[in-house]
């Protein structure tokens, strides 16, 4: 059952966001007796009622619309000039719509900078924690999530679809042998969950629960402690501070659009890496003139979403990809640390089954013609790949608030810059001559590279520092500036990795919570 926690209760602990990061932090915190825990969620709660096995429509109900500008070198300027990233304004957030696919990190990715050395043109930063460090709570994440196929959950991998088959056929083709399918969706009833009915509309909102989404996972069992209340269509304006610099409250915009402060002891960030950074910009003060936390000047800097690309192979036969689970074959031979092809860091190329509606949408943004519609009219027969790669941390790279233009909330526009670096070019093109090779090992008789898609893994813009002048936070997300305001998103990644970061955002907040209720029940916060 949901508390009701007063505006004035300055013991509150104020969560911002619902999504991996920050609803796991809340059920974390509560299960650990933690109570007066409140959640800020910008969007509505939406049950699996709400969801629709359609994409067009889904991504209208529930993709953050709000206004954003793409800036610098990417081709989202014109192809997404004002839909940066595709990111979900719920409950839930974007676990409501992610693909499910739960990669660790490995050893190199927390050492960049030691290992590739200074890369010109870049921000490189080790972070201040190890692989091992992380490893426990790998294993806790799993469990949580049940990532099927993982000694943690127990759960047997996932079933193959026609698309994981036809994939990895071809990666054995051209030499490949480590093909994978980690994926946070049951493959048989696990933790009260039904297993996965093979429907394929996972990234429109998991109709039977089957896929972990913390929409139906920790928020309400974050609820059921009787600890935590969460408020939706609560859209968070300013972190607030007192005269020593502590936070202390926090403001918001409620669903009439009245203006709330609710008072804080703690406030915890989990805003995903475009509007975490910006709430700290707009918290700004005489005392934080740059924003809040932000004496790095490294606040909104060193954006990550990936290097990726995607195509589609079509091949003489049909393989209805669009039938079960929306991740095929993950092909894992080329994320091990090798420089020997002339790039920094690896990549994995995805099986990634993409509807008829979003091929048709991505597959040439704006495209018509007779090369488009021959090969829509060969659907059927197509796989479609999406290339997953390390991303350079950039210094310019990043989100600034717009000098003039205002939201619906009075707030400064984000404007998204990005630039990718030459070390990410050269692995989205490595990533899609060899998907070319694998489809034509298995007699695909046309591929077709894409645009990268609108981000949906967005990282860094807060980072992890053992130093706070190369970053935003300590090793547990807690901001050097601030001792009782935390980052608990994607945002505090020091390094992007080859992985899709859910599972170690996951593991990140479980770890965070542990020293955070170490932290309240010493009363150093």
């Amino acid at each position: 059952m949901s508390k009701k926690i007063e505006l004035g209760d300055d013991d509150a602990i104020v969560i911002i966001g619902s999504g991996a990061g920050g609803a796991t932090l809340a059920n974390e915190l509560a299960q650990r007796g933690v109570d007066k825990i409140v959640i800020l969620e910008a969007g509505k709660h939406f049950t699996q009622a709400d969801f629709e096995n359609d994409e067009w429509a889904m991504f209208n109900k529930m993709s953050w619309l709000d206004k954003r500008i793409s800036a610098g070198g990417w081709h989202h300027t014109k192809t997404y000039p004002n839909l940066p990233a595709w990111i979900v304004k719920a409950v839930g957030g974007s676990t409501v719509h992610w693909s499910g696919v739960a990669l660790r990190f490995q050893e190199h990715d927390f050492r960049t900078r030691t290992i590739y050395g200074k890369v010109d043109g870049a921000n490189i930063l080790d972070w201040p924690i190890s692989l091992a460090e992380l490893e426990p709570y790998y294993e806790l994440a799993e469990k949580k999530m049940g990532v099927a196929g993982t000694r943690a959950s127990g759960l047997p991998p996932m079933p193959e679809s026609n698309q994981t088959k036809v994939v990895a056929a071809g990666a054995r083709k051209i030499g490949y042998n480590k093909i994978i399918r980690p994926v946070a969706s049951n493959s048989q009833p696990y933790d009260g969950r039904p297993g996965c009915q093979q429907i394929g509309f996972c990234m429109q909102g998991c109709k039977v629960g089957a896929k972990w989404s913390t929409l139906y996972t920790e928020v309400p069992k974050a609820l059921d402690t009787g600890r935590v209340e969460l408020r939706p269509e609560s859209m968070v304006l300013q972190i607030q501070h007192d005269k020593t610099g502590k936070v202390n409250g926090v403001l918001y915009a409620d669903s009439q659009g009245r203006h709330v402060l609710q008072k804080a002891r703690l406030v915890a960030v989990a805003g995903n890496s475009i509007e975490s950074p910006r709430l700290l910009l707009n918290s700004a003060s005489s005392m934080f003139p740059n924003g809040l936390a932000n004496s790095s000047g490294q606040v909104g800097r060193n954006y990550m979403n990936h290097s990726t690309a995607a195509a589609v192979a079509i091949h003489k036969k049909p393989v209805y990809m669009n039938r079960g689970f929306d991740i095929g074959a993950v092909v894992a031979d080329e994320v091990a640390l090798n420089t020997q092809r002339g790039f920094n860091g690896g990549y994995y190329l995805e099986g990634l089954a993409l509807g008829l509606p979003y091929t048709a949408a991505f597959m040439k943004p704006g495209g018509w013609g007779r090369d488009v519609t021959s090969a829509l009219d060969m659907y059927d027969h197509m796989t479609a790949i999406w290339v997953c790669g390390e991303d350079m941390a950039r210094e310019q790279n990043g989100i600034t608030l717009h000098p003039t233009e205002k939201d619906q909330y009075g707030l400064p526009i984000p404007i998204v810059s990005k630039t990718y670096h030459k070390n990410d070019d050269a692995i989205a093109a490595h990533g899609l001559v060899q998907f070319r090779k694998l489809s034509e090992a298995v007699g695909a008789t046309r591929v077709i590279d894409m645009p990268a898609y609108p981000a949906s893994h967005n990282l860094g813009t807060n980072r992890m520092s053992e130093h706070a002048r190369d970053g935003v936070v300590d090793k547990w997300g807690r901001t050097h500036d601030v001792k009782n305001l935390y980052i608990s998103d994607g945002s505090q990644f020091a390094s992007s990795s080859a992985a899709n970061p859910t599972l170690t955002i996951v593991a990140l907040a479980i770890r965070q919570a542990e020293h955070i209720a170490g932290e309240l029940a010493r009363g150093a916060v």
